[in-house]
């Protein structure tokens, strides 16, 4: 059965004791996870350390897209969109599961628009080789209405499709740790790294403090890799106090919209915004996710907000192209998310996309920073930074088998209409959860097919410590529909709260936190006529 239980991996940390580890990563999303993953599918012993819940930050927060990344095409960074293609193929065959291969609409509303597109996306098919996911080709105007039923039809000449990957990023994560585990690693979430460990100038492991028992430790580490994305300059000031900042963030935001604003199955791209960035339109858990942005912050969190202007921007061009005009009471949830860039140099007042292919810094003391990157590329990273560990800290020389791994959850063949497909493998344990307790049948929500039992599901054998991480990131109801997600708290925390043994006090304040929480996902503040346990 499932090893994903938070106390046994404690306990597993505290039995190594004063043993060395071969790698430390610090940072549980996407980059951090690829790092372990790799680490542990060359034998070596890994422990992965996350602050607050695995994928909390920007990796629960993308567009939803495993894709090779046309724009970086149009940008002449063949071998990125290469590499990223190969790692997309490879990540639909290991978690098939969670990868959709999904087609998407590029409108055209000038003559050439079709011929230029199909050009450069037949050059996009070719880079992605034996693993393509389907030919692009020209459309005429009634296919690409028939595609898109609520396109903006005004000067509309034809489109163009192609094909890339549609996936679930936090489902994945926790998919991600289960495989890092049951492969021998040890993933622990609510886990803080307060120091670095040194001997003479070399770190040597690191200070770890356990939030929920407030218990810390001193962990040996032969590598320890900073994998914390926007985060990356706290964790090098421990290891050198006039370390100089190098990133700045730069945030992304998503509007969800419900399904009727693109009913089809197909997702829109509009290469060419006004402001020049790529603007997407994608289903995704029968809802509609919209975005993104790029606008360069001065301070990062982990709940960043989005601004006004990026709100407005996003309605505005989807009201270009939808017959169907979003406005804000449209929007059931608003989620930003931080993406890193090179901070300016002196005197420099730009910032510059630090590159979406990755890039690896050593310090003087052996600590290992890796930046940049993207979701689909995340295996990739993990492998060139457990090769760099490999050359710099001595662990050893092993072969990757990471790009054959098969991702927990991994099933022959998934129904995609199917509301509990994103357990994969698991759905049927899910199912006999539920069979077992007639209560764990019920609805979590009248509108939306989410049963009692998921919740038990993500306590129990996902490591869901609180009600946001089973609404966040185990089933995806805060991004999905924040006021549904609002109106579940009563049911999840008393449900957790029996589930792991905590009491009335603690349900209800989970209740106002997350309530707290999910009310910067709305535009309107949302507070429900009963936010009370029942007794």
């Amino acid at each position: 059965m499932n090893t994903m239980k938070r106390q046994e991996l404690i306990q597993t940390i505290e039995e190594k004791g004063s043993e060395e580890w071969d790698l430390i990563i610090i940072g549980g999303g996407a980059t951090g996870l690829g790092v372990a993953l790799d680490a542990v599918s060359r034998g070596y012993k890994a422990l992965l350390l996350e602050q607050s819940d695995f994928s909390k930050g920007t990796s629960s927060r993308s567009t939803k897209l495993v894709h090779g990344g046309v724009r970086y095409l149009a940008q002449g960074d063949i071998a990125l969109v290469r590499e990223a293609l190969r790692e997309r193929g490879l990540l639909k065959k290991n978690a098939p599961h969670l990868v959709q291969n999904e087609i998407f609409v590029i409108p055209g509303y000038r003559w050439w628009t079709k011929y230029y597109y199909t050009i450069g996306l037949t050059m996009y098919d070719l880079l992605s080789g034996k693993l393509s996911l389907g030919r692009s080709m020209p459309i005429s105007k009634n296919e690409t209405v028939r595609r898109l039923p609520t396109i903006n039809q005004k000067g509309l000449r034809g489109g163009v499709i192609y094909h890339d990957g549609q996936f679930d990023d936090s489902r994945l994560s926790v998919n991600l740790v289960q495989t890092i585990i049951e492969n021998g690693g040890v993933a622990v979430n609510y886990a803080e790294v307060t120091g670095l460990i040194k001997d003479g100038e070399k770190v040597a492991g690191l200070n770890m403090k356990d939030l929920e028992s407030g218990k810390t430790y001193a962990l040996k580490g032969k590598s320890v890799i900073n994998a914390t994305g926007v985060f990356v300059d706290e964790i090098m000031k421990m290891d050198k106090d006039e370390h100089k900042e190098m990133v700045r963030p730069s945030q992304g935001v998503h509007l969800v919209l419900n399904k009727e604003f693109l009913p089809g199955e197909d997702a829109i791209m509009i290469p060419k915004t006004d402001d020049g960035r790529v603007l997407f339109a994608v289903p995704w858990h029968d809802k509609i996710v919209l975005g993104t942005t790029d606008t360069p912050l001065d301070e990062h969190s982990l709940e960043p907000v989005a601004l006004e202007e990026e709100i407005e921007f996003i309605l505005k061009t989807a009201q270009k192209y939808l017959a169907k005009k979003p406005t804000r009471k449209d929007v059931k949830s608003i989620f930003a998310g931080l993406r890193p860039l090179a901070a300016p140099k002196e005197g420099d007042t730009k910032t510059k996309e630090i590159s979406r292919s990755h890039k690896l810094i050593v310090s003087e003391s052996g600590l290992i920073t890796i930046t940049g990157g993207k979701w689909t590329t995340f295996r990739k990273m993990g492998e060139d930074t457990v090769d760099k560990a490999e050359s710099v800290s001595g662990i050893g020389k092993r072969r990757s088998t990471s790009e054959e791994m098969k991702i927990h959850g991994h099933e022959t063949s998934t129904d995609f209409e199917d509301p509990l497909y994103f357990y994969g493998s698991d759905k049927e344990e899910v199912i006999a959860l539920a069979e077992a307790d007639d209560v764990l049948k019920e609805k979590l929500h009248e509108d939306y097919e989410h049963i009692k039992a998921e919740v038990i599901w993500a306590a129990r054998y996902e490591m869901a410590r609180t009600v946001e991480d089973v609404l966040a990131r185990r089933i995806r109801m805060l991004f999905l529909d924040a006021k549904a997600a609002i109106d579940m708290t009563p049911a999840v925390a008393e449900l957790m709260a029996k589930e792991l043994g905590h009491d009335q006090a603690w349900a209800e304040n989970q209740i106002q936190e997350f309530t707290k929480v999910a009310n910067r996902y709305l535009l309107e503040k949302y507070e429900p006529k009963e936010l009370v346990i029942k007794n």
